[in-house]
C-alpha cells in the first residue's frame, strides 16, 4: 500500500513484510482505526500479523507503531497461524496441518499442531518479486517499460507457474513506452513467457516448503501427507502452482477458500478471541 507524503511521490509504509517507513505506517495505522470509528474515550485493542521470521528489532517496532497511533494494547500474531485459521484449518488439534501463505513481501511455510508453529521457514520472496521478474522480463525481452500497477495486472491476466495450463488465459495486451525510443508500443503477452520468467523465483518458493517439511517430526509428517498442504495469500492465485507443487513435492496442495483474505480473517478470529492471545498483549 502506497501513501503520498510531502515531496515523497509513492512511499510503501511496509516492504518485505516489515515497516519500511514508521513514520508513514504509524499514519496508516491511525487512519485504520478512524476507519473503525472506535471511540475516541476507549482506546481498541489491535492485532497485528507479522512474518514468522521477523526480528525482536522489527517487532518492537511494530507493537510500538500501533501503540503511537492510539492503540490500548496490541497482539502480534504469525502470519502463517492467522492464514492457518482464516482457511479453517483445525490448529488447536493434535494434527499437522502446513499452511503455505505467499503474500507480497514474505513467503510464510508452517506446520501447526496443537495451536502452534511447530516447523517454520520464512522468506522474503513473494508477490512483489514475482511483479519484478515481470517487469524486468518486459524490460529485457520486449524492450517495452512498464511499471508495477501494469505488471501487476500482467500478473493478474496471464500470470503462471506452468507453460502448460488446461484453461490457458487470453493473451493480455500491453502498452507503454519503448525504452530506447519513448515512442508508444502495443505488445501482446502469453502465459507461457511469463511463466518462464517467473521459473526462479516460483522456484525459491517450492525450496522453501521443502526446507519446512524437512524439519517437521514424522507423526506430523504422515498427517501432511494426508492432508495435503494449503495455499493463501495473493500468490495462490498463480495459475498451476497448486500442481507444480503437487508434482514436485507429491503431496497433495489445496488453495484455501478466499486465499487473499485469510491472513485478514485469521486476525478478526484472533480479535474475537483476544483473550486466548493474552500473552501476546503488551
Amino acid at each position: 500500500m502506497g501513501l503520498i507524503s510531502g515531496r515523497k511521490a509513492f512511499q510503501r509504509p511496509m516492504k518485505d513484510g516489515v515497516i519500511a517507513d514508521f513514520d508513514i505506517t504509524q499514519a496508516m495505522i491511525r487512519a485504520f482505526i478512524k476507519e473503525a470509528d472506535v471511540s475516541n474515550v476507549f482506546k481498541p485493542r489491535v492485532v497485528v500479523c507479522i512474518p514468522s521470521g521477523i526480528t525482536e528489532v522489527e517487532r518492537r517496532a511494530v507493537e510500538e507503531a500501533v501503540i503511537q497511533a492510539g492503540a490500548k494494547a496490541v497482539a502480534l500474531i504469525e502470519e502463517p497461524m492467522a492464514a492457518a485459521m482464516g482457511a479453517g484449518l483445525p490448529v488447536n488439534d493434535a494434527t499437522g496441518n502446513m499452511v503455505v501463505d505467499i503474500g507480497g513481501g514474505t513467503t510464510e511455510v508452517a506446520v501447526i499442531s496443537l495451536g502452534g508453529i511447530v516447523s517454520n521457514k520464512s522468506i522474503r520472496i513473494a508477490g512483489d518479486d514475482l511483479t519484478a521478474d515481470i517487469m524486468e522480463y518486459m524490460r529485457r525481452q520486449h524492450n517495452v517499460k512498464v511499471g508495477e500497477r501494469t505488471a501487476e495486472m500482467i500478473k493478474i491476466n496471464v500470470g503462471s507457474s506452468l507453460t502448460s495450463l488446461e484453461n490457458p488465459p487470453v493473451d493480455y495486451v500491453v502498452h507503454g513506452p519503448n525504452r530506447i525510443t519513448a515512442l508508444p508500443m502495443e505488445v501482446p503477452v502469453c502465459y507461457q513467457e511469463i511463466a518462464h520468467c517467473l521459473d526462479k523465483t516460483v522456484a525459491k518458493i517450492e525450496n522453501a516448503v521443502l526446507s519446512a517439511l524437512e524439519n517437521t517430526p514424522p507423526e506430523l509428517y504422515a498427517d501432511i501427507v494426508k492432508n495435503g498442504i494449503w495455499l493463501s495469500g495473493g500468490g495462490a492465485l498463480l495459475r498451476g502452482l497448486d500442481k507444480r507443487l503437487q508434482d514436485k513435492i507429491n503431496i497433495p496442495f489445496h488453495i484455501a477458500e478466499d486465499p487473499l483474505h485469510s491472513v485478514a480473517k485469521g486476525a478478526g478470529i484472533a480479535l474475537k478471541n483476544v483473550d486466548r492471545f493474552s500473552f501476546l498483549m503488551r
